[in-house]
């Protein structure tokens, strides 16, 4: 016997009913007022353009066909002229194996090291193929096992006993109820024990339910995208039998620097928009030399391969760059002239590089002494990064 889940099912009268108090509601703020909004809202208008023309074939219960899917991640024009913004900079063939992955009875796991876009990605593929990207479980070190496959109601599990109405059901049964997708943020944090509960999942495409007697199967449409980073191996590393559950792909580095400045300048920029800062063209060259130094120390080398590097213990990844641009356009709007200067971004350059207090700070004075120092049209980021390392 299989079991429904209703998940949205609320019962107004509830809390009277039992006798507890009706929790207070907070009035939920105006669409548009969210700090981050998810992915189905940010990018609504290109969804609902790319579905309204997209005359291609469509597996079950996917809102657009797998092209429209990789154009929505990848960027371009529709025939009506709509623009399609790229969500994700990088080797085309990357996003058309995931994609297609997920129209396949795999599960998808999205590898690599942090600050390549990994969470990224799979939210913009649960939205453009679900419409919803919110069916996460995030790992970590606590993640419980109801957390992948269902809780318990314990005030009706104590009154009335095991029962449908007493079932909380997870992101992941849900999605395997409508024919969703399924997101797993940072599979190898979580306990092994607690991973292989997906191993039924996975392979039998149901979740059963020992209590109730019953199970939940999957209906078409469902899959899950996993993300894990590979400095991680080793913390809670997949079993065989796990993994051979997934269509692993490797999200790499940006190959390029330009690549690279353009994926944290449309990012910042977007960032940027919804805490009203300034626009990024005017800091552009302070990006450019934000990510020059980001991956000459990531790589252990000079862009002009000269001149070979320590790299200190930090990732040094495109996030990070991200998150710096992002500060010092702060700073640069609320205590400067809204124009990004060295200034505003040689504090948090100096918190990405330096992790440890000793090693790297070396590494730091090093690169600043031999690299920047000597650099035509880097004094002014000299002295700033000299000022802030004092």
């Amino acid at each position: 016997m299989s079991v429904s889940v209703d998940p949205t099912s609320v019962d107004p009268n509830r809390h009277q009913s039992e006798g507890v108090p009706a929790p207070a509601v907070t009035p939920a703020p105006d669409k548009g007022e969210e700090l981050r909004p998810h992915a189905e809202d940010a990018f609504a208008s290109e969804l609902a353009a790319l579905a309204a023309q997209d005359d291609r074939s469509r597996p079950a219960r996917w809102r657009m066909s797998p092209w429209a899917v990789a154009t929505y991640l990848l960027g371009g024009m529709l025939a009506d002229g709509t623009v399609i913004t790229p969500k994700y900079v990088g080797p085309r063939r990357i996003v058309e194996v995931a994609v297609t992955t997920l129209a396949t009875d795999r599960a998808l796991l999205l590898l690599g090291v942090p600050g390549t876009a990994k969470t990224w990605v799979s939210e913009h593929l649960a939205a453009a193929v679900s419409g919803d990207s919110t069916l996460l479980v995030q790992g970590t070190a606590g993640t419980p096992e109801e957390a992948i496959r269902y809780g318990w109601n314990y005030a009706q599990l104590l009154a009335h006993g095991p029962s449908r109405d007493a079932l909380v059901p997870s992101p992941v049964m849900r999605a395997m109820a409508e024919g969703m997708t399924a997101r797993v943020e940072e599979l190898t944090r979580i306990p092994a024990d607690v991973q292989d509960t997906l191993i039924t999942i996975l392979s039998e495409k149901n979740l059963p339910i020992p209590e109730l007697n019953s199970e939940v199967q999957a209906v078409r449409g469902f899959n899950l995208i996993a993300t894990a980073n590979d400095r991680d191996r080793g913390v809670n590393d997949l079993s065989s039998a796990l993994r051979r559950r997934f269509n692993t792909v490797v999200l790499p580095l940006p190959e390029s620097a330009e690549a690279e400045v353009d994926i944290v300048s449309r990012r910042v920029d977007q960032i940027g928009r919804s805490l009203d800062l300034p626009a990024v063209p005017e800091g552009i060259e302070e990006i450019r030399r934000v990510v020059t130094v980001f991956r000459e120390l990531r790589d252990g080398v000079t862009s002009d391969g000269r001149t070979k590097l320590k790299s200190p213990s930090g990732t040094l990844s495109t996030a990070e760059a991200i998150s710096v641009v992002t500060s010092g356009l702060a700073l640069a709007a609320h205590f400067g002239d809204g124009v990004l200067r060295a200034s505003d971004v040689a504090a948090g350059i100096l918190g990405a590089v330096v992790r440890d207090p000793a090693a790297d700070r070396v590494i730091w004075q090093e690169y600043l002494e031999a690299v920047v120092r000597e650099r035509d049209g880097w004094k002014d980021f000299y002295r700033a990064c000299r000022e802030v390392s004092a």
